[in-house]
């Protein structure tokens, strides 16, 4: 019997070499949407979260839901619990999931959930600049902020966790740019790190396996991840030193991504063949010992011509030259 695209992605996690390679493209997870947490899109137009900040999406970033540009909701640090509410839990939680679970194939497909986005919650309440100066200049009201936010997050974590059974969650806090993380580790280490431990540790007790989204050169907080349990990471740009990271925590840490979609590799117009060789050498890298994800994309118009055939390369190749890389390769 053939094994199911979630079992292979949860021999990945354990740091076994799975039957065959996944792809990120391939339908392994059910995704629980959450409608009081952070939105990942906004397609239709605006969106307002239960604290009450204004995520909007564009084309450019495929619809992506980011805060308004230019709307504060918090301007002053220190006067949060006037401004800053927890949003109301008020609901019919078992009915609100089951018309989700219903939909979910969960014999071929992990149900997952995520969060904990705390900067990026600080973030969409200051703005950047704000969030950075209040990290040093009242860093015992950013704690208690923090807290606050965290006594919600934590709360809606137990609600999924009764009603839905994930066996996936995901720590979604972007916190570093694409050659610089935004802060220092033991910043990171003394506001943010024991946030995440309130989830993860939920995780930890209840066998549930940990993922980390964290874009741009975020090697640097790798250790902490791994302390709280987290099994991968993605998108692992290749702003960090991923081949060295591949090598010391193979078998603790699979890498979902790696592929330079911000080059050359990552147009629609770059000639075919240079392509193909592109993703050979990218595949030949990562690929031995297993903890990897196939990854490769272009960034572009979808209803682009030349898009629609990198797609189509892409599917080819990983089919005919990727997917059974194990069965050939040791």
């Amino acid at each position: 019997m053939a094994i199911t695209p979630k079992e292979n992605y949860f021999m990945l996690l354990r740091g076994e070499i799975p039957e065959y390679i996944p792809s990120f493209m391939e339908p392994r997870m059910n995704m629980i949407s959450e409608d009081l947490l952070t939105p990942v899109s906004a397609p239709d137009g605006p969106v307002y979260t239960g604290w009450g900040v204004k995520y909007v999406g564009s084309a450019d970033i495929r619809n992506g839901a980011m805060p308004e540009p230019g709307f504060i909701l918090l301007d002053d640090i220190t006067k949060w619990r006037d401004v800053i509410k927890r949003p109301s839990m008020d609901r019919d939680w078992e009915q609100y999931y089951k018309k989700q679970l219903d939909t979910f194939d969960r014999e071929n497909k992990a149900v997952a959930c995520g969060g904990a986005d705390y900067f990026l919650t600080l973030v969409s309440f200051m703005g950047f600049e704000n969030t950075l100066m209040a990290l040093y200049e009242e860093p015992e009201e950013v704690h208690a902020l923090l807290d606050y936010v965290s006594d919600f997050y934590v709360d809606m974590m137990k609600q999924e966790l009764y009603y839905c059974k994930p066996e996936i969650y995901s720590i979604m806090d972007d916190d570093a740019a694409y050659r610089a993380p935004f802060f220092s580790v033991e910043m990171y280490q003394e506001f943010f790190k024991p946030c995440h431990k309130k989830h993860t540790d939920l995780c930890n007790d209840n066998g549930i396996y940990i993922t980390r989204h964290d874009c741009g050169k975020s090697e640097q907080f790798i250790d902490d991840w791994l302390e709280l349990g987290i099994r991968e990471w993605n998108p692992a740009q290749v702003s960090n030193d991923l081949k060295t990271i591949k090598k010391k925590y193979l078998g603790r840490l699979a890498l979902s991504g790696c592929w330079d979609n911000q080059g050359a590799m990552g147009r629609p117009d770059t000639p075919n063949d240079q392509f193909i060789d592109a993703m050979q050498e990218y595949v030949d890298t990562f690929a031995p010992g297993g903890g990897f994800t196939f990854c490769a994309l272009v960034e572009g118009d979808h209803d682009d011509p030349n898009t629609k055939e990198k797609f189509e390369i892409i599917n080819k190749f990983y089919e005919e030259n990727v997917r059974n890389y194990y069965k050939t390769h040791h």
